[in-house]
């Protein structure tokens, strides 16, 4: 933590700001840590390679606490009147607002999201709050004529007890607010198991809710945190009878696992998962709009969305001029570190990634694709981490099956270029 970058970039500041501490403990019940026997889990930047900090990972008697707190909490929360609760969102909204700059710099450098891409994941976390603040003075019910005489029948929402969250890395902090502002105006306590590829994230984010929860004397296990490998925290927490909810972002292949075992006890499942999605440029198109919206929505992330451009389908019309302007528009993409304020595009999340970005660039080659530009490696100055790709373009056949699947964390960065014949 004494390196360079850190001091460059204003990490160090950033981390004070945040709470984050060469060890930290990964298990908290709002306010209140636990000192757990855990395994160490390191954190280390995605940008530079360096270590960031470590945790102490929590344990299945952790999570038998948490829990049983949880339980214990959700008995109280759920009888405050709404609005109340709502006022608490709204106060961790402002919170958020405070430290903005120190978050979005952490989700940055951990993530390795450009700066502005961090700082409008923390934006998106005070905008649901806001929203969460309106819903806790709406939570209506229907009210309808009954059959017997001086009756009236009317429908009225009850909480569903403890939500379980699991979180993925490319929105390290937006995922978890997106469930857990709503679920808290609606009466429910939340467990929060974030990605154990971003979990500083997810501490320093309870670090700052944690004044308000205080201030507001919110019981504890309203809003819980559990960093955990998924040997201590996995599949029992899917099949967890005393969890009605589980929302869980991830890849398809995760949210059909986790479908199973909680669809198998009758349980609720949220499931943002992966996706395919393709751009298509008629013969009408405004080609420089359009050029524009294909280029952040690849490149955006480094292509680690599940809402990223993978695909273009483009009329034959203008499929040549658009193909000469989308590559010579990757030419000019800068690469480098996210805190910089002139990259674009910062590293893939780990090896692994890079890995599977490489794998899938030789697929496409293999099954008869062109590599138009891009699909290299950087290493070496500026790129130490080893996590720095070439966005890459390909020109393939719609039929191939590289087409077909989505290529999350890797071919994210290029584009299957389809000629509409």
């Amino acid at each position: 933590m004494s390196t360079s970058t850190l001091t460059d970039y204003g990490i160090s500041e950033a981390l004070k700001q945040l709470g984050i501490n060469e060890i930290n403990n990964g298990v908290c019940t709002g306010t209140k840590w636990f000192e757990t026997p855990g395994e160490v889990l390191e954190s280390y930047s995605a940008t530079d390679g360096q270590l960031i900090a470590k945790i102490k990972q929590g344990t299945k008697d952790d999570y038998e606490k948490i829990i049983q707190g949880a339980e214990k909490a959700f008995k109280e929360w759920r009888m405050m009147p709404a609005p109340h609760r709502g006022e608490v969102v709204r106060q961790i909204g402002d919170e958020l607002r405070k430290y903005k700059e120190p978050l979005g710099k952490l989700v940055s450098y951990e993530m390795g999201k450009i700066y502005q891409e961090g700082l409008g994941e923390v934006q998106e976390m005070i905008d649901i709050c806001d929203f969460a603040v309106g819903l806790s003075r709406q939570l209506y019910g229907l009210t309808m004529h009954s059959e017997r005489p001086k009756h009236r029948m009317y429908e009225q929402y009850h909480p569903l007890g403890i939500v379980g969250v699991i979180s993925a890395f490319n929105f390290p902090v937006a995922v978890w607010s997106w469930n857990a502002m709503l679920a808290m105006v609606c009466g429910d306590v939340v467990l929060w198991k974030p990605s154990s590829k971003t979990p500083l994230c997810a501490i320093a984010t309870h670090n700052i809710i944690a004044k308000v929860l205080k201030q507001n004397n919110v019981p504890e296990g309203v809003c819980s945190l559990i960093v955990a490998s998924s040997k201590h925290v996995g599949d029992n927490f899917l099949a967890d009878t005393r969890v009605p909810l589980i929302s869980a972002t991830g890849s398809t292949r995760v949210g059909k696992r986790v479908g199973a075992i909680v669809g198998e006890r009758l349980g609720r499942s949220l499931l943002e998962l992966g996706g395919n999605n393709a751009i298509i440029i008629s013969e009408h198109a405004d080609l420089d709009m359009a050029l524009r919206a294909v280029l952040f929505g690849a490149v955006g992330t480094a292509g680690q969305r599940c809402t990223s451009t993978r695909r273009l389908i483009i009329h034959e019309s203008v499929y040549e001029n658009f193909k000469q302007k989308l590559v010579g528009a990757y030419q000019h993409i800068r690469i480098g570190h996210p805190l910089d304020s002139k990259t674009l595009v910062g590293p893939l999340i780990d090896k692994s990634a890079v890995a599977d970005f490489n794998t899938a660039i030789e697929r496409v080659k293999g099954e008869g694709g062109t590599i138009l530009c891009g699909g290299e490696n950087l290493n070496g100055d500026g790129y130490e981490s080893g996590c720095y790709v070439v966005p890459a373009i390909a020109e393939v056949k719609k039929n191939l099956p590289i087409v077909c699947h989505e290529t999350f964390c890797s071919t994210a960065l290029h584009h299957e270029i389809q000629n509409h014949r």
